[in-house]
């Protein structure tokens, strides 16, 4: 017995495909075999297992459950769970050495996919390669598992509604927020939290629908924001917060209306943070805002840009000690008073937690930023097989140019006008640009200098693409 995936599902960060076509239960029973051996052979033995609100999630999860138990790991189900549940239950466990949350994140209805933690690490890259090899060689370990239902979420709203500890509920009493759950997983555990969390909450969306009828739950896109929007302005309330399909990535607004985008958001975090740590290194992917790095910097941090992409955030937390990190797409991880993986719902508690702590609303945080003028994320199409050499051309390129040229993930250039990126997609055939400057001719200038480098490569700004 053996199994071959299509190739384009096994990812950087996570397998993901489309169901039907790229992704059936034959390839989730071959993830649990093969992930299952892995685990087994580092001296692991159980498994914690979640999904998503996707219609095609509990298929799956039963394919996967089996292969799992059929390389002799024991599984502890925690059943429809918002990805940061699953990251929890892992964590909090001790007996669990691995998790595996089914989820299609952000994606459309038809995709769905696997996220993956081993014996408390991020599992990704060659991780995710070396499942394919296993499977393809049938090179798996055999045994019989066994199979426990665990109910988890009174015990994570619990320590959600830890990160308020400390401050006198009085400060809080009046709070008034808006929650747009996106009819993804994160709506029951979105309910539970908002009854037990002082102030008044106003829901959206909370019923999980896998369809997602209402708006894509993918709250870095602004259009998706707009019922959110609209539910601030008619109550009038102080902010509102969005998460995305599996409850892993937050997105923000204040109380006019305003996005409070990821870095905009880590701004907020890490001044909280730094008021009792100082010289923590805070850490934010390279698409993050000039403005980020610098207010870090202001309030006694250690600024440290890093490579796009959740793992590897992750793990380079793990390495520098670093109590708090983001990115642009919205993940936030505090290991700061919790445990290091990204959870948008305990971002949105440590969000209240932070404005009452700096005696500030949300409104006037969001306020006293500098207003930095830059572009969205724009992706265009470009062949795999030319995405990454055209970054390294770019690269030399600029080896001698007087600009600050910095290749933590593709090429960050910084000028007297601000700063421009040009980066290669991990996980789809894009190439990723953002710039940012203090002025429109500013930025103009910086958009033409990436048309100058992409057209000395032979290529040129197409039209964005999506996610």
């Amino acid at each position: 017995m053996s199994h071959a995936f299509d190739p384009t599902i096994l990812r950087e960060y996570d397998i993901r495909g489309v169901i039907g076509e790229t992704l059936g239960p034959d390839d989730a029973r071959a993830i649990g075999r093969s992930f299952g051996t892995l685990l087994r052979r580092a001296g692991g033995s159980k498994v914690a297992v979640g999904y998503d609100g996707r219609t095609s999630s509990p298929m799956l999860e039963h394919a996967l459950v089996e292969g799992l138990t059929g390389s002799g790991c024991d599984v502890v189900r925690i059943g429809m769970s918002a990805t940061p549940m699953l990251y929890y239950a892992e964590a909090s466990t001790e007996e669990v050495d691995g998790g595996i949350q089914i989820t299609g994140s952000h994606n459309p209805p038809d995709y769905n996919g696997f996220k993956m933690v081993f014996q408390g690490r991020p599992f990704f890259g060659e991780d995710i390669q070396a499942l394919g090899k296993i499977a393809a060689a049938g090179d798996w370990v055999d045994g019989v598992g066994e199979v426990e239902t665990r109910e988890i979420m009174d015990e994570y709203v619990e320590r959600l509604l830890a990160g308020l500890d400390g401050i006198d509920a009085d400060r809080l009493s009046g709070l008034r927020v808006g929650w747009d759950a996106g009819n993804g997983a994160a709506g029951p555990a979105l309910e539970a939290l908002a009854k037990r969390l002082p102030g008044e909450h106003v829901l959206l969306y909370t019923d999980v629908d896998g369809s997602f009828p209402n708006h894509h739950p993918d709250p870095t896109v602004e259009a998706n924001l707009a019922d959110l929007k609209a539910l601030v302005a008619e109550k009038n309330l102080d902010f509102g917060v969005a998460f995305d399909g599996d409850g892993d990535r937050i997105g923000a607004i204040d109380g006019e209306g305003r996005v409070i985008w990821g870095d905009q958001l880590l701004m907020i975090y890490a001044e909280d943070l730094l008021a009792t740590r100082k010289g923590a290194t805070i850490i934010a992917d390279v698409k993050a805002s000039r403005a980020l790095f610098d207010h870090v910097a202001a309030h006694g941090g250690t600024p440290l840009m890093w490579k796009t992409g959740h793992s590897l955030i992750k793990s380079k937390m793990k390495e520098v000690s670093s109590p708090l990190a983001g990115e642009m797409s919205g993940h936030v991880f505090f290991a700061d008073e919790y445990y290091g993986f990204d959870d948008a719902l305990y971002a949105g508690v440590r969000l209240i937690a932070a404005a009452a702590r700096l005696g500030r609303s949300v409104t006037e945080l969001r306020s006293a930023m500098p207003g930095m003028i830059n572009t969205p994320e724009m992706r265009f199409q470009v062949d795999e097989s030319r995405k990454f050499a055209a970054i390294a051309e770019v690269e030399a390129r600029l080896a001698d140019s007087p600009a600050d040229v910095d290749g933590t993930d593709g090429v960050r250039v910084t000028t007297d006008d601000g700063w421009w990126l040009l980066r290669a997609s991990n996980t789809q055939d894009v190439l990723v640009a953002r710039a940012e400057s203090d002025s429109e001719e500013g930025l103009a200038r910086l958009m033409a200098q990436i048309d100058e480098q992409l057209a000395l490569s032979g290529l040129k700004r197409g039209e964005s693409v999506g996610h």
